[in-house]
Order: structure tokens, then C-alpha cells, then sequence
């Protein structure tokens, strides 16, 4: 399987005309492939900044970051973007004007990747995972939020990327939805393995969902812990009470809270 990540000493320096901001600072982190590695800490700390390295949307001022033993970012250089790692930000991108079955099939058509009846078979294959198969003649506005989500998933996956790249996807959604929704993802990857890159500021969600949940100082970014989870998947929300489960969140607390309590410091020193 194909979508291994090395990050090797990452540090990102955005120099503005007043000051100059350190978003990433040595950041060393392997994700194997096929491993979801679901990184939690503070606003504002530099997840996206890295995520935005490995899409092809940013440099690197220090270091380098490889898939697959190719690079894709290292000093002030960095691969563009391609169907090797898709993003899935929070808010959605689907076309409007387009039906849903459209809005999944388009890519492997669009890249003559896959014929017309190819692609469409596929994307009904999808989208009767999670649950939506019959609404794949509706139109985006006719669907909930949450069954957007699971579009721009499906749409992603269908791409076959070596690595989906996921920005805080369910934040938007209510506590109900997004519990549903983490259980759509698992059972998705468990159906078509990835690599994932997954941000999120929700523990709970971070232990659900990954095979390793990485914790992030407060800017600049430095991987504070970094702790794999040994609960065998697929998992259901029960787990959410099981010893293991909140041992493992115990473990994360304490550096989580820490690190928030020091952005927020830091957030009101800079505002007075």
C-alpha cells in the first residue's frame, strides 16, 4: 500500500512587514501507510500550516516532507497540488448546479481516468456505503449538512489519493451528526484503506477515529505527545465509555489543556 508521510524537522516562518511568525518549529512525525493520524491542539497553532505543506499549498522554510520517498515540500520549495493528496476543508466545495452522483463521478471522468459508466458505477458503490444511494439525483441544497459531508468524502476517495487530507470536516456539524459521521469515516476507510491526515479540536473524536493522536504545542508548533491507539477497529460510540478509552484520553488531558491555557495567555498578552 502506497501513502507513506516522513516530516523531518518542519519549521515555517511567515515573515510579515512588523514581525515575523513561527507557525512550525522542528516537527518530526512518520505516518505509515494506510495509519490515520488525527492531530488535536490550540487555534491558531500551525495544523493547517502543515497540512497546507503536504497538500502543495505551501513551503517549508526548514526541513523537508516526503510520500512515498518523493518529495513534496522542503526550504521555500514544494510539489503542487495533485490527485496524490485531496483536501477536504470545513467548508464544503461541492458544485451547486450539479447533482450529487455528478458532483462524486467528475473527477476520474474529468482526469480519463475512468469511462463515464466507470465512474458512475463506482460513485453508487460509494455512496451506498454511507447511506445515499438513493440521493444521488438530488442536488447538494436539498441534502443536510451532514450528508454533505459524506459527498465530499466519497468525492474525495473515488480520486484514489494517496493521502485524504482532512481539515476539522464535522466541525460545523451538531454532536448527533458528527457521531454518525466518524462512524460513516471509519467504515469508509475500512472499505477503501488511506492514509489520513486529520485535524480536529476534539479529543474525543481524535481518539475515536485514530490509529495515532498527536498533540501540538501552542505556536509554534512542536509535537508535544504523540500516542497510539490500541483499540481495534471498526469502532461504535460505546467505546467512548470503555477503561481503555478513558485512559487514553486521560493520558492526552492534562498536555491538551496546558497547551490551550498557554495559547490563550499568550492571546490576551498580544490584545492588551
Amino acid at each position: 500500500m502506497q501513502g507513506a508521510l516522513s516530516i523531518r524537522g518542519a519549521r515555517k516562518v511567515y515573515d510579515a512587514k512588523t514581525a515575523k511568525v513561527v507557525a512550525l518549529d522542528s516537527i518530526d512525525l512518520d505516518i505509515a501507510a494506510g495509519e490515520f493520524c488525527a492531530v488535536v491542539g490550540p487555534s491558531g497553532c500551525g495544523k493547517t500550516t502543515l497540512l497546507n505543506a503536504i497538500a502543495g499549498f505551501d513551503t517549508l522554510s526548514r526541513g523537508d516532507i516526503t510520500l512515498d520517498g518523493q518529495s513534496l515540500a522542503s526550504a521555500n520549495a514544494s510539489a503542487p497540488p495533485d490527485a496524490s493528496r485531496i483536501v477536504v476543508f470545513q467548508n464544503g466545495a461541492l458544485f451547486p448546479w450539479r447533482t450529487v452522483l455528478w458532483n462524486v463521478a467528475c473527477g476520474p471522468i474529468m482526469q480519463r481516468r475512468l469511462t463515464a459508466v466507470q465512474a458512475n458505477q463506482q460513485a453508487m458503490e460509494l455512496l451506498a456505503r454511507v447511506g445515499l444511494q438513493d440521493s444521488a439525483n438530488k442536488f447538494p441544497g436539498e441534502l443536510s449538512g451532514g450528508q454533505r459531508r459524506r459527498v465530499e468524502i466519497v468525492r474525495a476517495l473515488i480520486n484514489e489519493p494517496k493521502v485524504l487530507l482532512l481539515d476539522e470536516p464535522f466541525r460545523a456539524l451538531d454532536a448527533l451528526t458528527k457521531s454518525v459521521m466518524q462512524e460513516y469515516l471509519i467504515e469508509l476507510l475500512t472499505y477503501v484503506p488511506k492514509t489520513v491526515f486529520f485535524i480536529t479540536h476534539d479529543l474525543e473524536e481524535a481518539i475515536f477515529l485514530g490509529d495515532k493522536v498527536v498533540v501540538f504545542s501552542s505556536r509554534p508548533a512542536r509535537i508535544r505527545q504523540s500516542v497510539t491507539i490500541d483499540i481495534p477497529k471498526p469502532r461504535r460510540h460505546e467505546i467512548l465509555t470503555s477503561p481503555r478509552f478513558l485512559e487514553i484520553k486521560a493520558m492526552l488531558s492534562g498536555a491538551i489543556h496546558e497547551e490551550a491555557l498557554r495559547a490563550f495567555t499568550v492571546g490576551e498578552r498580544e490584545l492588551a
